[in-house]
């Protein structure tokens, strides 16, 4: 069975590429005719204390009342960066860093190593936008992040409100409310590369209802051969006010995502010719229909109590050729899921100095993978197609139920200390069926590899995991603009559905344990004058029974790996140096060791001991600096330079090579013309600098492969609201 050669090049493009035609003309005349000047100013305030976030309790609370770090990115932010990549957003955050695998592809690093791992948690007003076992390091790329009301970034395990995965940190996407009147906006963007984008928005209230919708479509073809991307999303949201007592939200959420595949690069290609993609045709790619419904209802029972219940939809299907396995493993595989599940949420207060948050969450979420072997077709080192063999590798069912309570405590103490606590049971199961018969043939001869390759396949069997998470966390306001915290936050993270079944030839997989992780944090948060708002954070976390993947020759295995720790200092830092020049700095530096570290590798079969070696791929610093400029004689005028930084890295567990780390430079600008236009512009990578947003080799394998940057690359579009 193939599933898919050409739907990559479906006629659901054509609509968005005539439209954004249409629009290059005058977007490219409105762009020029501008001196460089194109700027709406973007709001920096300075005192972020009183910021409104939800994330922590699911509930609005000013930042100050968190005994956790939180970096929250408002709506006239986001739009003044109008990001292509989640990366270019949320790299501005510290202790935060999102690489660019092309298209939205990405992989995450927040006080952990870059990595595919699932450690993080990825929300859409507070909903998980996939399951826990269905973790896709990818997966913002189904969120609609330039068109968020707000973007919240918690760095380290969630709160007790939130269970597996979320050891490195939270990403929370907040979709806008409506508009009290009715409002429109049209936002068409083109840049380099084929870039087109078209952001479509309109909001109203009438009445006891509110109604917003955000459609996104954007189209590019991607500085690498034949690495073109392609998505559409829609996102509606309608708010009934019901009575003083109930509202009711519900939100709908849809995109599709059409992603060639991009190769990593052999040293000398990535110097001497970095657009060059080893994976061309239908080698590689990535096809997603992500759709989700929620409905919460928000009860106000008493001055005193409150109740939510949020019934929710999820239905996820995801097509591939992985990109990764090409040349040990090349298959063709279709994984789809659905969700039925509510959160729910009861919050009281005991008295005037104590709040109680007790909750249920529970998912039931089918789903089923295929698997089909295929063999490539190659022109020297380029692949350029593959062959389906007619032979099934895997076909199973595997349905997950989960079932986790919690409570969560605030006492205020004193007028000065907060205290807050809390604790998380959850419980996992997984039915899996295997839908192969027994005597179905475990290997199969891979012509373009020249030799057979197995997979092992588990018997039909339920899995289950539970697991209890403690949290605590103190706040102090030492004056009326300076706080401190601490926290201690327990997090775990169980093994995805497919680490678990799709063995390849790790043995065993099925007994596979979850991550489980201690973290502590110190930290402070004030201002100091109109320039100086700063956070500052000092962490450090334990993760036992970490997950490792080693790729062997002709052998893929993953394995509980034993001890590593991670610790690390963030700091932020905000201000208004005049009326004119606002800056903002991220900053953060990292040590990251296997402290007992230890897996089989290698052929004859040896022990890998690593203990005491610095953890792969863990940037020793990170930093993000930006300088704002807006013109006090050029009103609605706004400049902004950004500086990215990305430290060394070791590129294997063992030490022997690295990754010098680089430097980027951004330039934004944007002209608010009047209450209507607004026309802006960015170059990023203004320097034009030969980087690597991932760098890697495999233990015993002394050649470095390298993922080639983004160049230098222009963007400029307009925004008419009415």
């Amino acid at each position: 069975m193939s599933l898919g050669y050409d739907r990559r090049h479906n006629k659901s493009h054509v609509m968005a590429v005539v439209f954004m035609r249409k629009t290059h003309t005058l977007c490219c005349w409105m762009v020029l005719a501008t001196p460089l000047s194109v700027g709406a100013s973007v709001d920096r305030p300075v005192n972020k204390l009183e910021t409104v976030v939800v994330t922590a309790t699911r509930s609005e609370q000013s930042k100050r009342d968190l005994s956790e770090s939180l970096t929250a990115f408002e709506q006239q932010e986001i739009e003044f960066v109008s990001p292509s990549h989640p990366s270019e957003m949320l790299n501005r955050a510290a202790g935060v860093h999102i690489n660019n695998l092309g298209g939205e592809g990405h992989m995450t690093a927040i006080r952990q190593p870059i990595s595919t791992r699932g450690v993080y948690l990825f929300l859409e007003d507070g909903l998980p936008i996939r399951p826990t076992g269905f973790f896709n390091h990818n997966a913002l790329y189904e969120v609609n992040i330039p068109q968020s009301g707000q973007l919240e970034v918690v760095k380290g395990p969630g709160s007790a409100l939130y269970g597996s995965d979320a050891i490195g940190g939270v990403i929370n996407s907040l979709t806008a409310p409506p508009s009290e009147t009715a409002s429109a906006t049209i936002n068409a963007e083109l840049g380099s590369d084929g870039w087109q984008r078209g952001l479509l928005s309109g909001s109203t209230t009438l009445g006891k209802h509110g109604v917003k919708l955000d459609v996104n479509v954007t189209a590019n073809e991607g500085f690498r051969d034949d690495g073109d991307y392609n998505r559409q999303s829609f996102t509606g949201r309608w708010d009934y006010n019901a009575s003083d007592d109930l509202q009711i939200k519900t939100l709908l959420s849809y995109t599709e995502v059409e992603q060639s595949g991009v190769s990593d690069l052999t040293e000398d290609d990535y110097k001497n010719d970095p657009s060059k993609n080893y994976f061309q045709g239908d080698t590689a790619f990535r096809e997603v229909q992500a759709l989700r419904l929620s409905s919460e209802f928000s009860l106000q029972l008493s001055p005193h109590s409150s109740v939510s219940i949020t019934p929710y939809y999820r239905n996820n299907t995801t097509a591939m050729a992985p990109s990764w396995m090409v040349t040990y493993d090349p298959n063709e595989r279709e994984t789809t899921f659905q969700s039925l599940g509510f959160l729910t949420q009861y919050q009281f207060d005991l008295n005037d100095n104590n709040n109680v948050i007790l909750g249920l969450d529970v998912d039931y979420t089918p789903s089923s993978y295929n698997e089909q072997a295929v063999s490539h077709q190659q022109n020297g080192d380029i692949y350029t197609g593959y062959t389906p063999l007619g032979h099934t590798s895997y076909d199973y069912d595997a349905n997950q139920t989960s079932l986790s309570p919690y409570i969560h405590f605030e006492s205020q103490l004193s007028e000065k200390l907060l205290l807050t606590a809390g604790l998380r049971y959850d419980y996992f199961r997984v039915d899996y069926d295997d839908n192969l018969s027994a005597d179905a043939p475990d290997s199969i001869f891979i012509p373009q590899l020249g030799r057979p390759v197995t997979h092992l396949r588990p018997e039909d069997q339920s899995v289950s995991f539970e697991h209890m998470s403690p949290k605590f966390g103190l706040v102090y306001q030492i004056n009326g603009q300076h706080d401190a915290y601490f926290n201690y936050r327990h997090a775990f993270s169980v093994p995805s559905t497919g680490t678990l079944f799709r063995s390849g030839s790790t043995e065993n997989s099925d007994q596979l344990e979850p991550i489980k992780a201690d973290s502590f944090e110190l930290g402070a948060r004030g201002l100091i004058t109109e320039w100086l708002y700063y956070e500052a954070a000092l962490y450090h976390m334990l993760i036992n029974d970490d997950l490792v993947t080693v790729i062997d020759g002709y052998q893929r295995n993953t394995y509980n790996a034993g001890e590593t720790s991670h610790q690390g200092v963030e700091l932020s830092l905000f201000g208004d140096i005049t009326e004119e020049l606002s800056y903002a700095l991220a900053w953060t530096k990292t040590k990251q060791r296997y402290e007992s570290f230890s897996y089989t590798c290698c052929y004859p079969s040896e022990n890998v001991d690593v203990s005491g070696n610095t953890v792969a791929k863990a940037p020793e610093t990170i930093a993000n600096i930006s300088l704002a400029y807006a013109p006090m004689m050029l009103p609605g005028v706004q400049f902004e330079l950004e500086w990215q930084h990305l430290g060394e890295y070791y590129t294997d567990v063992t030490n022997t090579a690295s990754y010098a780390g680089h430097d980027l430079f951004n330039l934004r600008a944007a002209y608010a013309v009047d209450n209507h236009w607004r026309l802006y512009a960015r170059l990023q990578n203004l320097s034009d600098e030969r980087y690597s947003t991932y760098t890697s080799n495999q233990v015993g394998d002394d050649e470095i492969h390298y993922r080639p940057g983004q160049p230098r690359s222009f963007y400029g579009g307009f925004t008419y609201s009415f």
